[in-house]
């Protein structure tokens, strides 16, 4: 039996490219492909982070750019973005073996739960960093999963599209899949990649 923990944004469900065309129009970016990939290499890393080099990068006010990602968030609430390629396949597998489909997100719950219920995916339990966990690379939500669910390290696996999300899972014990996108090299020498859901062992 082996369960899964997934990643929320840009591992279930597809939120980079609406990000990505969010932030370049708020830096007033020409909305083309090298201004979006330019974009990516920052979202891929932290949403914040990219913000704030964007801000400092075009010479527009941090608040701006928070303003254009909350006003996505807001959009998300009445028309969510599309699941990844493979999510709901994966998950039946996990279902079908007798696992669990666990979620660790750094999003807020109510953002969270949205998402969820609007794309109807059906998830076991889901940790939000907001509700008074660390952030990733820190462990702390992979452990809590685990002990809530009466699960060990080695009947788990995990899988997000940043290299904290794979540093997290394995800081407790879980064996950890990087989901790349294509153009942007990110993660350790060594690190397990993959390029689609579908390859995931479960």
């Amino acid at each position: 039996m082996t369960s899964v923990i997934w990643d929320m944004g840009g591992t279930l469900v597809d939120t980079y490219p609406d990000v990505d065309r969010a932030l370049a129009a708020a830096v007033h970016a020409e909305v083309d492909d090298d201004a979006l990939m330019e974009v990516a290499r920052l979202t891929r890393v932290s949403s914040s982070r990219a913000m704030s080099t964007l801000a400092g990068r075009y010479d527009v006010p941090e608040e701006t750019l928070r303003s254009a990602y909350n006003a996505l968030k807001d959009r998300w609430e009445r028309q969510a973005p599309p699941l990844m390629d493979g999510v709901l396949e994966v998950m039946d597998a996990v279902r079908a073996a007798g696992g669990v489909n666990l979620v660790a997100t750094h999003r807020d719950r109510d953002s969270a739960t949205v998402l969820v219920e609007s794309l109807g995916l059906e998830i076991d339990d889901m940790v939000c960093a907001p509700d008074g966990f660390p952030r990733k690379p820190d462990p702390a939500m992979h452990r809590a999963l685990l002990e809530r669910n009466d699960l060990t390290a080695q009947n788990c696996l995990a899988v997000g599209d940043r290299p904290a999300d794979v540093e997290a899972a394995e800081a407790a014990g879980i064996c950890a899949y990087l989901l790349t996108t294509p153009g942007i090299p990110l993660g350790a020498p060594g690190m397990r990649r993959i390029e689609s859901l579908s390859e995931l062992p479960v």
